[in-house]
């Protein structure tokens, strides 16, 4: 009887242990230290040869318990030259943005002020483009990875606006220092709609980038980087899509299209039908991956004027074309933004801003995941 009842509670152990990293288990560690391989994170992310947890995409996260007055995030650069940026949340109150020096060894202390237990969340600050962030461990008393919540998913696909880039300017001021030094992405509007409504969340966002050419040259575009796992053209590292199943894909893609360009490299004019040739793809290729998500179009508050109304037309001639080409599918949603005078730098919107947008769009999406 006692060999059965071991043997019972043995099996019940096991399968506690080896549940789904995808559920809302908290799974504890046996020590002070919390390896990067317990950890769940959400966004585009991957493990390297060690082990290690590689942020990729914009506000790529992940979150985890700790008691006590402190504890201590192990985090590197794969470039000596380089600097990046994570930003956290403590308790449910985002804390601040903290630069990782590629030379510099020393780890992130997050500190709170009572002796209880906490909660931390970790974002990447910044896109793929301004690359990854490695994650080896995590030291400080009762820790335990946070499973990913069971909540409705939205993957925010699109440029540098769902990036957050150019959106603070609080600690690097506009034209200095290098181009991710304002990036934000745990303020861009998206994440601030997935927190107001609590659902989960993915950012697929490339500055610059377009349905069919960048801002200012011919390419690459979203669509022929969406697949691979760091948005770089050349990349061998494919995305597995079967991670995630987005309850909506939002994207959010025209403004670079419409750009004048620098001046330097030859452009031609915007291209309608070929915009509308190209995203009508780009939808056919995300459905691909989503077989029963909802596609949500939105358009862009900064683009103005007469380009308005051509990316109002061009999105509205998309979902004509989708919605009959797939006539069992939920048809497309469409969210045309107000007109927004943006105060970022270079022309995006600001943290205040980006405010202003999630709060637009937090109605839109409300009734896509009822």
């Amino acid at each position: 009887m006692i060999f059965m009842k071991l043997c019972i509670y043995t099996f019940i152990a096991v399968l506690l242990f080896t549940g789904n990293s995808f559920s809302a288990i908290n799974k504890s560690t046996t020590g002070d230290t919390l390896q990067a391989s317990e950890l769940s994170p959400y966004g585009r992310f991957l493990f390297n040869d060690q082990k290690h947890v590689e942020l990729i995409s914009s506000a790529s996260h992940f979150g985890f318990h700790f008691r006590g007055k402190e504890c201590q995030v192990f985090a590197y650069l794969n470039d000596n030259n380089a600097h990046n940026y994570l930003q956290y949340e403590l308790d449910g109150v985002y804390q601040k943005r903290v630069r990782i020096e590629g030379n510099n060894k020393q780890p992130i202390e997050i500190a709170a002020s009572a002796d209880d237990e906490h909660t931390v969340w970790i974002y990447k600050a910044t896109e793929a483009h301004s690359g990854p962030i490695f994650i080896e461990k995590i030291i400080g008393k009762s820790l335990q990875a946070i499973g990913r919540p069971r909540a409705p998913l939205i993957e925010f696909i699109g440029n540098s606006i769902t990036c957050g880039a150019a959106a603070d300017p609080s600690e690097v001021p506009c034209g200095a220092g290098s181009y991710h030094d304002q990036h934000n992405a745990y303020y861009a509007c998206g994440p601030r709609v997935a927190r107001a409504l609590s659902t989960n969340f993915i950012v697929s966002g490339v500055s610059g980038i377009g349905i069919y050419r960048t801002w200012n040259m011919d390419g690459p575009s979203m669509p022929q980087v969406y697949e691979k796992s760091d948005f770089q053209l050349e990349s061998k590292r494919l995305w597995k899509f079967e991670n995630y199943k987005p309850d909506v894909v939002s994207i959010a893609l025209g403004t670079n299209d419409l750009s004048r360009g620098d001046g330097k490299h030859g452009r031609l004019p915007f291209d309608s039908a070929m915009f509308v040739s190209g995203y009508i793809k780009f939808v056919q290729q995300v459905k691909s991956k989503y077989i029963s998500a909802q596609i949500a179009l939105l358009s862009s508050a900064v683009v103005l004027n007469k380009d308005r109304e051509i990316l109002q037309n061009c999105l509205f001639a998309v979902k004509t074309n989708i919605d009959a080409l797939y006539p069992n599918d939920k048809p497309v949603a469409l969210y045309f933004f107000k007109p927004m005078q943006a105060r970022g730098c270079t022309g995006h919107p600001n943290v205040e801003d980006h405010a202003i947008l999630a709060n637009e769009l937090i109605p839109f999406f409300k009734k896509l995941i009822e």
